[in-house]
């Protein structure tokens, strides 16, 4: 029975554990799929290399009011596809082939095959080769599996087929036309890709509204302009899927009663849950929350002595730059065992790479109304911005919370062009304790440019004072 100094399952932000410093450690990693994990084979890289396409091909739409007939010819759908995983593809195969031939990994034994506990650290590998399991054993065991898309109990759906992020994007061709089951993140990017692209969307939601987990304001203006790009759906109940000579056809009870909906394909978008379940945790007294998610310390321990997790499979955020934050912990708290140190995730921002842009960061007003947290806000419109003017942005904002007392800032959501990098300031000035006034007044803003978002909407803030 093999044991080892460390065992990490999954080779996403895992991966990054190993370094120089683990040379003289007996380390074994397990991977069920492809190296890279979610983020850089199915999430986050393929998604926004799809997303800047989509920006390029929807630019003609929108040139005419600024004075420039452009027309799209055409999306090469093929050259896309093959573009991004053409570059991605051999990234996931130049990990797998370090790990198993390189010198350095000399000390590092690759299970190619799925773990489940059977013990206080002891897994039970079956290798995907289809040959026998072989239990293997550990100091310290690493938790970095991830996650998968959710599927809803929809009748039919399995039968009539469907996609989700995991094989969307390496369709043959893109439909003429496309449901999205979901409101959220995927939803929202998938549906700018493919509507950009020329595919017919249909957005199907149970909430009242897209995006319904960002500041309300946020979440209002997406839903209103998305309801004007595509066909939104919002309260419906998914009562049935078939598959017809035609394509699917999905039924619908909703406020104005029951109504179908027919496309070429069906891509389920409803949120992602944590692998736990794969991996039996509970054999190896790792507990679970209701959501699946493995519970840990900010030490970024679970209740099992010596064994640890990171990213989507104990992460309510699901971010990769969370989980990579938490594997340098993890990689710290294991080489440190004497002098443990904490993940900070006071200021977790997002973003959603849709059209237009959203992000956040701190807490939405409803948060804060919920929690009783006395705060003053203001916006910024895009509008308002001399650089505004050039982009004719008429939609766009920045929305500040902050403490009236102190000025520090709570919160802070931006929807509109390029918002994934005009937050970062506001994300430094709360990570650092800087004040609002400081931030506003301490500092050059260039003029024009699209940071004076930013500056006017901590200038509007009504502080005490």
């Amino acid at each position: 029975m093999p044991h080892h100094d460390l065992v990490v399952i999954g080779t996403g932000s895992g991966n990054s554990i190993l370094d120089p410093r683990f040379a003289g450690w007996d380390v074994a990693i397990v991977e069920q799929g492809v190296f890279g994990g979610t983020c850089l084979n199915v999430g986050c890289i393929p998604t926004k290399m799809f997303v800047h396409t989509a920006d390029v091909a929807a630019t003609p739409a929108g040139s005419a009011r600024l004075g420039v007939d452009e027309t799209l010819d055409g999306v090469r759908w093929a050259d896309v596809r093959d573009r991004i995983f053409g570059r991605i593809d051999p990234i996931s195969a130049g990990g797998r082939e370090y790990r198993l031939t390189h010198p350095d990994n000399a000390n590092v034994t690759v299970y190619e095959g799925s773990a489940r506990f059977v013990g206080d650290r002891r897994l039970e590998v079956t290798p995907n080769s289809g040959g026998p399991a072989e239990v293997v054993t550990a100091a310290s065991v690493v938790l970095a599996a991830g996650g998968r898309p959710r599927i809803p109990d929809v009748p039919g759906l399995t039968e009539a087929g469907f996609h989700t992020s995991d094989t969307v994007m390496r369709l043959e061709s893109p439909p003429r036309r496309m449901i999205i089951i979901g409101s959220g993140f995927v939803g929202a990017e998938l549906a700018h890709v493919f509507s950009a692209f020329g595919v017919e969307i249909t957005m199907v939601a149970r909430s009242g509204a897209l995006l319904r987990y960002e500041d309300v304001d946020i979440s209002t203006r997406f839903t209103e302009l998305a309801a004007k790009r595509w066909d939104v759906r919002l309260g419906r109940e998914e009562l049935g899927v078939e598959r017809t000579a035609g394509g699917v056809v999905l039924r619908l009870d909703g406020p104005h009663g029951r109504e179908s909906v027919e496309a070429d394909e069906v891509l389920v978008a409803v949120g992602r849950m944590p692998n736990s379940d794969r991996l039996d945790v509970a054999a190896a007294g790792i507990e679970v929350g209701p959501d699946g998610h493995v519970i840990v310390d900010e030490y970024q321990r679970t209740t099992a002595e010596g064994v640890w997790a990171l990213g989507d499979i104990c992460s309510p955020w699901e971010l990769k730059h969370v989980a990579n934050h938490e594997a340098r912990i993890v990689q710290h708290n294991l080489l440190h065992p004497d002098a443990l140190i904490a993940a900070d995730h006071r200021f977790v921002p997002h973003a959603v790479f849709t059209s237009p842009q959203v992000a956040s960061v701190g807490l939405t007003e409803q948060a804060a109304t919920e929690r009783g947290v006395r705060f003053v806000q203001s916006t910024q419109d895009y509008a308002g911005i001399a650089y505004g003017w050039a982009m004719e942005d008429t939609t766009g904002f920045a929305k500040v919370l902050a403490d009236p007392s102190s000025g520090q800032i709570l919160g802070a959501h931006i929807i509109g062009p390029q918002a994934s990098a005009l937050i970062q300031p506001l994300i430094q000035a709360m990570s650092f304790g800087l004040d609002a006034r400081a931030m506003a007044r301490g500092q050059y803003w260039i003029h024009p440019a699209l940071p004076e978002l930013v500056e006017n909407a901590l200038l509007n803030l009504p502080l005490d004072g």
